[in-house]
């Protein structure tokens, strides 16, 4: 779950960074990729150290 949630924050930090650097469309695709896959993985590594609560 924690890799979803890593992902969605890694996309919208891409759109808001590309959108404050002033960027088109693609540039908006580009580092809302990027940075969902960035969370995706940080997300991934955190559900395995991370211990599960109960």
């Amino acid at each position: 779950m924690l890799n979803l949630i890593g992902g969605a924050v890694g996309i919208v930090f891409g759109l808001w960074l590309a959108r404050r650097k002033g960027g088109n469309r693609l540039d908006l695709l580009h580092y809302a990729t990027i940075f969902g896959i960035i969370g995706f993985t940080l997300g991934a590594f955190a559900m395995l150290v991370v211990l599960a609560p109960g």
